[in-house]
């Protein structure tokens, strides 16, 4: 009996830590997923009652060619900036835009959203998609291509493809992403929520690394499929996301000169003999001085004896005659075997003279004797 109690109660322990582990996946699946619908709360006066402690400011460069479209949308800017209680400057002399809190600023991130603002507005962005920068759940981000490629040429057509004919990829890239993307210059410029950055910026580095941006448009079309279905959200998505490989198609110039590596040995080459060590090993170092010097000149002595004879091998050359070729040619005998057949050769001509081109051929035998002899037979009768 008090076997089966203990076995009873050690399976129900056993159950208990089971269905705690399974409760603790199913919540922090739910914590990972955010629900449809919600927002977070915008921040309030109420949050922040007595304001900021410290003004601070930003301020930032723009081009020549922005100062004409600054002017026009500036009341715009500071009237969109002054909802947030944030001053804005501009001054066209020094081309700079500057942004600051006041005293009745409450939002801490406001100058940050504000800093945004102009830095955007410097890049050639509209300011009609700019002022979202402002909105709670937006951002932005600025990627800097210009040293991203060396060669020119090079940086300018991967630009290129980013944009896309007619700026087909820019467009489709936008509606992936949910986020506005503007390519001027060296920097790309990309406003949106943040899991849309996160994409734009994958694809504007892979692009300037060699990789069509058509590739990682169409994962996200198939994540954006996978993530209308409620049973694959926990799930991994790699067997569904397309693999793309890289191929070479052209074959690796081989070098025409393979070195070849030798073999390692952990011991240090042995040092060369240097001339005292020679000259030990063969003697000559105790030799005399004179017996040295005599040595030395029958060396040289031999090397020009052998330089002489090869100098006069090649003089005697131009003196050695050519090989004559034979004048005549021997004649070669006709066959005697196969005799031309003269009397066929004539007949065959004749023929030819008699034939006309396109007309039936003429039979110029005259008329036999028994003809004409058949036709007086008929007369008479």
């Amino acid at each position: 009996m008090a076997s089966s109690s203990t076995g009873d109660g050690m399976s129900e322990e056993q159950t208990g830590k089971k269905s705690k582990k399974t409760n603790n996946q199913v919540d922090e699946s739910n914590l990972l997923t955010v629900p449809d619908g919600w927002k977070e709360p915008s921040f309030s006066r109420d949050d922040n009652p007595r304001g900021l402690l410290e003004e601070s400011s930003f301020a930032t460069l723009f081009p020549k060619y922005r100062e004409a479209y600054l002017k026009e949308c500036w009341p715009l800017v500071e009237k969109a900036l002054g909802e947030a209680h944030v001053k804005a400057s501009l001054d066209l002399i020094e081309g700079s835009i500057t942004v600051g809190t006041t005293k009745k600023t409450f939002d801490p991130y406001a100058i940050v959203r504000a800093r945004d603002l102009i830095k955007l507005l410097a890049r050639s962005v509209p300011f009609e998609q700019a002022v979202r920068i402002l909105q709670d759940d937006m951002a932005c981000d600025i990627i800097k291509i210009g040293t991203m490629v060396r060669n020119r040429e090079r940086f300018v057509k991967r630009r290129q493809r980013l944009i896309g004919p007619k700026g087909s990829t820019l467009k489709a890239l936008e509606l992936l992403t949910n986020c506005y993307v503007m390519v001027q210059g060296n920097t790309v410029s990309a406003l949106g929520p943040f899991n849309g950055l996160k994409e734009v910026r994958k694809v504007v580095m892979d692009t300037m690394k060699n990789i069509h941006p058509i590739y990682n448009i169409k994962t996200l079309m198939i994540k954006r499929e996978l993530s209308k279905d409620p049973d694959l959200r926990v799930q991994s998505w790699e067997r569904f996301l397309p693999k793309f490989r890289h191929k070479n198609l052209a074959k690796r110039r081989e070098p025409k000169k393979k070195s070849v590596k030798k073999e390692y040995t952990p011991f240090p080459p042995s040092q060369p003999e240097s001339k005292v060590d020679q000259e030990l090993s063969t003697g000559e170092f105790f030799l005399r001085e004179s017996v040295k010097r005599r040595k030395k000149m029958e060396e040289i002595k031999v090397k020009q004896a052998e330089a002489l004879t090869k100098k006069q091998e090649e003089r005697n050359k131009a003196f050695i005659p050519p090989k004559e070729k034979p004048l005549m040619k021997k004649s070669v005998k006709a066959p005697t075997e196969g005799k031309l057949d003269i009397q066929a050769i004539k007949d065959k001509v004749r023929k030819a003279k008699t034939k006309k081109l396109g007309a039936p051929p003429v039979n110029t035998a005259p008329p036999t004797s028994n003809a004409t002899t058949n036709k007086k037979k008929k007369n008479k009768g």
